[in-house]
């Protein structure tokens, strides 16, 4: 009865959740560890984005390796997007073309796999990604063979495709939203409050990545991240940029949203790390002061 309740009063809030609300298809970037065999015998290739001594310690067997140092750099700020040679070569050595269907895990609350499949699809990825929702816990828990050491593989040809810049957004774009407001964009923080609290981008909207998962780590059902954007003012048809410290945590948002019927979505790479050195405005919501410069705000 608990259950069947449980069901109804969701119906209830996702009806109103979802009234003059456009959300298009959901459920295309997150599989669950109960399902994902099923997409392997479709011919889905398993990754896993663990860092590689992590993976050297445990992974599951016949997972390559692409660990998030293979897919980053540190100019202009720590976990920059790479450059597409890189990340040719990172997916290539791990037996990915651009047109393999993949099916990403990792062992830190899905953030990792994240940020390969946005990073991907930035460089045009054409197969089919999805994320392991709640990760190597997950599959473990599923009782799938886990192995230490490495595997092998055999390396491919990945031919990138020129970068999609609907889905990034550079500091000067979020420069302009705070000078010239537009209605349908949205500036998502999803750091932690006591991050947030430090300081923002003026006019962020704060909702902590933790929020698109269980205690477990798997992903809320999309009727529930509906629910919660909703309730913060975010509509499916806003433009909604997202960000953290270094844009790791956002690319969980990202795929939260998006598999959830959200479109519009844009991260913003440089991040907080950026943002904080370039002499733009910060907001300081804790003490409620005026906006400040970030060189202000650190003196």
């Amino acid at each position: 009865m608990g259950k069947i309740l449980t069901v109804l009063v969701s119906s209830v809030l996702l009806l109103g959740a979802c009234s003059f609300a456009h959300y298009e298809k959901s459920d295309t970037l997150i599989v669950s560890a109960r399902d994902a065999s099923g997409f392997l015998d479709k011919g889905y290739l398993l990754v896993d984005a663990q860092k590689a001594t992590s993976y050297a310690k445990e992974h599951v067997k016949g997972a390559a390796n692409v660990e998030r140092a293979q897919i980053t750099v540190s100019d202009p700020v720590p976990n920059s997007v790479s450059p597409a040679s890189l990340v040719a070569e990172a997916a290539g050595k791990a037996g990915i073309s651009s047109d393999s269907d993949l099916i990403i895990y990792d062992d830190n609350n899905n953030m990792d796999a994240c940020r390969l499949l946005w990073t991907l699809k930035y460089y045009g990825h054409r197969g089919d990604i999805r994320v392991l929702s709640g990760g190597l816990g997950a599959l473990k828990a599923q009782n799938w063979a886990v192995v230490a050491g490495t595997e092998s593989i055999s390396p491919v040809k990945y031919a990138p495709s020129p970068a999609v810049d609907s889905i990034i957004a550079l500091k000067d774009e979020l420069k302009s939203q705070i000078e010239n407001p537009r209605k349908d964009v949205v500036i998502l923080d999803v750091r932690t409050e006591e991050e947030y609290n430090a300081g923002t981008i003026p006019g962020s909207v704060h909702i902590d990545y933790m929020n698109n998962m269980f205690s477990d780590m798997t992903f809320k059902p999309d009727q529930h991240i509906k629910i919660l954007y909703k309730q913060a003012g975010i509509m499916p048809d806003d433009e909604i940029i997202m960000y953290c410290k270094s844009s790791v945590r956002a690319a969980n948002t990202y795929v939260a949203l998006y598999n959830s019927g959200y479109r519009k979505l844009k991260i913003y790479d440089g991040a907080w790390l950026e943002w904080s050195t370039t002499g733009y405005p910060v907001y300081i919501p804790e003490t409620a002061l005026p906006t400040l410069t970030s060189s202000q705000a650190n003196s």
